[in-house]
C-alpha cells in the first residue's frame, strides 16, 4: 500500500540522517542524492505527468531535497569544526547541489515547489558556510555561487 511505502521512506530517510553524522559519510551522501535529483530531474521534465510512476518520482523528489536540507541543518556545523574536514568533498557537494538546482529550475513550469524546496535548502547552506567562508578556511569560488 502507498502508507507502507511512505512509512518505508521514512525510515530509510531516518537511517540516512543518523548515518549523516560522520562527516565524510553526510557530505557523501549529500553528493549522491544531489547527483540524483538532477537525474529525477530530467526524468520528470520528460515525462508524461499521467504517467502511473509520475506521484512516485514526485514524492521521492521533495524526500531527496529533504534528506540534504535535514543533512545540512543537523550537521553541516560540526563538519565544518571536524579537524578532517574535506574542503575538495565540500566543493564537490556543494557543486552537485547548485547543478541540481539547475535542473530543478527546468522543472519550475511543472512545480515551483521543486525550487523553493531547492532555494531553502542552499540559503540555509549559505547561512550556515558564511561563517567559515570569512574566515578563509573555504574556497571562495564555489562559496560565490552559493551567495548569488
Amino acid at each position: 500500500s502507498r502508507d507502507s511505502c511512505s512509512d518505508a521512506q521514512f525510515y530509510i530517510q531516518h537511517l540516512i540522517r543518523k548515518l549523516g553524522n560522520e562527516p565524510f559519510i553526510g557530505q557523501r551522501i549529500i553528493l549522491s542524492v544531489s547527483q540524483k535529483i538532477s537525474v529525477v530531474a530530467e526524468s520528470l521534465l520528460l515525462m508524461d505527468p499521467f504517467d502511473d510512476s509520475f506521484p512516485s518520482m514526485h514524492d521521492s523528489m521533495f524526500m531527496m531535497i529533504q534528506v540534504m536540507e535535514f543533512l545540512i541543518l543537523d550537521y553541516m556545523k560540526n563538519w565544518l569544526s571536524d579537524e578532517y574536514f574535506d574542503p575538495k568533498l565540500f566543493e564537490e557537494w556543494v557543486s552537485s547541489v547548485l547543478q541540481a538546482r539547475k535542473n530543478l529550475e527546468l522543472l519550475e513550469f511543472r512545480s515551483g515547489l521543486y525550487m523553493l524546496y531547492a532555494e531553502r535548502v542552499i540559503g540555509e547552506l549559505a547561512k550556515l558556510v558564511g561563517p567559515f567562508a570569512r574566515q578563509g578556511k573555504l574556497e571562495l569560488r564555489i562559496l560565490s555561487n552559493l551567495f548569488c
